[in-house]
């Protein structure tokens, strides 16, 4: 006898459903990463491999005001800069005292120069009168692409802003004068090596 369904149609025992089509296979590995996620765990490999002692600068916080909502927590409601940041990093790698700023930025052609401040650039100025190694780290997060650029070669750009010209370096401008840092698994962006290179 044959079984057919209440449309009239007749039920196929053997009839495979239709084939799904292949799904795309995401990967997350890098999701969520920040430059800074990439230069604290590159820090911590090479504070673990003894190569350097680097680390973030905390960010000096005045607290005014503070909320109780349990004896066991706490939660700041109210909060100001004490004073100016300078820059991001800090240590010593093989004797010199090392000292960085590290920018990110979205753009894909060019690193706007209001990401910088006026004291970041006089302590960096600083830094490099009293024989100390002073650079920058860019990402550039939508190409995927991290610079290292030395102070020297970066300070001829906040320059050419001061005195009226671009608020920008093009990224064909910094691929002249930066080295790429590439990516690895361990360290994530082993900017020392590029250290190396240039100082010692």
């Amino acid at each position: 006898m044959a079984i057919r369904y209440p449309n009239g149609k007749k039920y196929q025992p053997n009839e495979l459903a239709p084939a799904k089509p292949p799904q795309k296979t995401v990967s997350y590995g890098n999701r969520g990463m920040s430059l800074e996620q990439d230069l604290n765990d590159t820090n911590t490999y090479y504070l673990t491999h003894e190569r350097a002692i680097i680390h973030k600068k905390p960010t000096p916080v005045q607290i005014v005001g503070v909320d109780y909502p349990k004896r066991s927590s706490a939660k700041i409601k109210e909060a100001y800069f004490k004073t100016p940041s300078t820059t991001d990093y800090n240590g010593v790698y093989q004797g010199k005292y090392i000292d960085f700023e590290a920018k990110e930025t979205k753009n894909t052609s060019s690193f706007p120069l209001s990401n910088f401040h006026q004291h970041q650039m006089t302590h960096m100025e600083g830094v490099l009168k009293q024989g100390g190694i002073v650079f920058v780290i860019i990402s550039f997060n939508t190409l995927g692409e991290v610079y290292f650029i030395s102070y020297e070669h970066f300070k001829p750009f906040w320059q050419r802003m001061l005195d009226g010209g671009r608020k920008s370096v093009t990224l064909q401008e910094l691929r002249q004068v930066a080295d790429l840092i590439p990516y690895g698994l361990n360290p994530r962006l082993d900017y020392l090596n590029i250290v190396h290179k240039h100082y010692f």
